[in-house]
């Protein structure tokens, strides 16, 4: 169909020879939803799929050796069954064209890349709930007059559905999102009360010309404003607009990885960026002295600190705004990230990077930019360590994957020595040692190499007479780089004579050592 400089789209026209991993679809309208690209695959196939799309763009992207992925990249996290898993769906309405030349009233799924909407009664990843709710909503629209919105034309009432179904409660939330003031509110009460699990009803005003499905306002007919659910043993309250995972089976193995990730013993201080209603971070909370949230949406950061409260948790702090422009680079000991399809902020991974914490745990829905960001991290001052893709989205090319970061040995790169040993045990530091014995006692009691240069000004600064030194600098008015203002060696540690050799050369790093 058209060709690019390395590669071209075709389009299928005839299967010759089916593949061993093809499969019958079983939604009658999955290739034209386009929703669920995968479901001619086998689930066994789609796993292996999702698990090449990461090594290779961990690879190819990420610059990894296929030598490190071997050792770092677990197997993906699959699901035992791989349908009937979102916890929400969102459903918009209009007419369709039927075979007798007329139109009808529907709701299903704009076909991939159109607003052209596919009639769809029962998606099959969504609750079986969903198909009751729509035929009874279709219904109470044409009795009650209230027409689907026209994005054209910008008339109508009804734009879109959502339901919000709570896996572990079985509660069950209906939003209509509209244009306008619908019709028959009462009737639309009665039409869905009765259904098992029903908890809320409401109506989400959004009059925009805007493909934004989901308005500020938002009020409830009947029942309650929320829903609850749980992940684990944190119980979570969810509106209309709040961001909560849609498959809650593989969020508990997902998160669970990221807790194992973050290898925390209760001491630590963890800065959970991207958080969302703070799911990530009341799981944290639980192990660790003190989370910090930070999330750009005001009503997430409502919702995060409501869930909170009602988990009883006391030790998360939120805050709204960029995640970039939040965090302060203080002493965290653990940041974890869950950013957008997009990745993380160039801004906030410099951040990052100068307070490098000890551990980085980033759960990322996109390989790619997934790779991109760890490219950055692990240039600078952090290793790989492990990888697991979890399939959170089965049906679809999507997936997740959790990475975990920590410090390491990196070639060719300064790292700065700005530990003090003014306060180190220095018992086993004798009068008279030589450079090269001194070298070799920080080396081997504090794992940080020195230079004799940075040595013989320690030595200087605290007046401790040492030898001519014979590599003096050509010009009187020449400078050498000092030592920062907390010395990497104390007076104590340098209580050295007068037998000491000479410096050898000048050294270009006196308190930043190369490895």
């Amino acid at each position: 169909m058209k060709m690019k400089k390395t590669y071209g789209y075709a389009k299928l026209e005839e299967i010759i020879e089916p593949s061993s991993d093809r499969v019958a679809a079983p939604c009658p309208v999955a290739r034209q939803c386009g929703g669920c690209t995968l479901q001619e695959m086998s689930y066994p196939a789609q796993l292996r799929f999702k698990e090449n799309i990461v090594r290779n763009d961990l690879r190819r992207i990420g610059g990894f050796k296929e030598e490190l992925l071997r050792e770092v990249l677990e197997p993906i996290v699959g699901m035992d069954e791989p349908f009937r898993y979102r916890n929400k769906m969102q459903f918009p309405v209009g007419y369709v064209k039927a075979q007798n030349g007329g139109e009808y009233l529907a709701a299903g799924f704009y076909a991939a890349r159109t607003h052209s909407l596919i009639p769809i009664t029962d998606c099959l990843l969504g609750a079986e709930e969903n198909r009751e709710i729509i035929s009874r909503l279709l219904v109470w629209m044409e009795q009650e007059e209230n027409r689907p919105y026209d994005e054209e034309s910008g008339l109508g009432c009804i734009r879109h559905i959502l339901i919000r179904k709570g896996f572990h409660t079985g509660e069950i939330l209906v939003c209509l999102v509209v244009s306008e003031p619908i019709h028959g509110g009462e009737a639309l009460r009665d039409a869905l009360f009765d259904i098992p699990g029903m908890t809320s009803v409401s109506l989400n005003f959004n009059s925009e010309r805007t493909n934004v499905i989901l308005g500020e306002k938002t009020v409830t007919l009947w029942g309650k404003p929320t829903i609850t659910d749980s992940i684990g043993d944190v119980r979570f309250e969810i509106s209309p607009q709040s961001f909560f995972q849609v498959n809650p089976v593989q969020t508990e193995k997902l998160y669970g990885k990221a807790l194992a990730f973050a290898a925390l013993t209760g001491k630590e201080t963890v800065w959970d960026l991207y958080c969302g209603i703070g799911t990530i971070s009341l799981f944290l909370a639980r192990r660790s002295a003190k989370v910090y949230g930070v999330e750009v949406v005001p009503q997430a950061i409502r919702d995060a600190k409501r869930n909170a409260a009602v988990n009883g948790i006391e030790n998360a702090e939120f805050f709204v705004g960029k995640a970039e422009e939040k965090f302060l680079p203080g002493e965290p000991d653990v940041v974890v990230l869950d950013p957008p399809r997009k990745g993380c902020d160039a801004k906030l991974l410099r951040r990052i990077l100068e307070t490098q914490p000890d551990r980085i745990v980033d759960v990322s829905c996109d390989p790619a930019t997934l790779s991109r960001d760890l490219k950055l991290l692990c240039e600078e001052h952090y290793a790989l360590r492990r990888a697991v893709p979890v399939d959170m989205f089965p049906e679809t090319r999507h997936v997740e994957t959790v990475v975990c970061l920590s410090k390491g040995d990196v070639k060719s790169k300064k790292i700065r020595v700005e530990f003090s040993l003014e306060d180190m045990d220095t018992d086993g530091f004798k009068k008279g040692a030589t450079y090269n014995a001194i070298r070799d006692w920080i080396k081997e009691k504090y794992g940080y190499r020195v230079t004799n240069l940075n040595i013989a000004q320690v030595k200087q600064k605290h007046g401790i007479i040492e030898r001519e030194n014979y590599n003096k600098p050509k010009s009187p008015e020449s400078k050498q780089s000092g030592c920062t203002s907390e010395s990497p060696i104390s007076e104590a540690d340098l209580n050295a004579t007068n037998d000491m050799p000479p410096t050898k050369g000048r050294g270009r790093y006196i308190c930043e050592e190369k490895i």
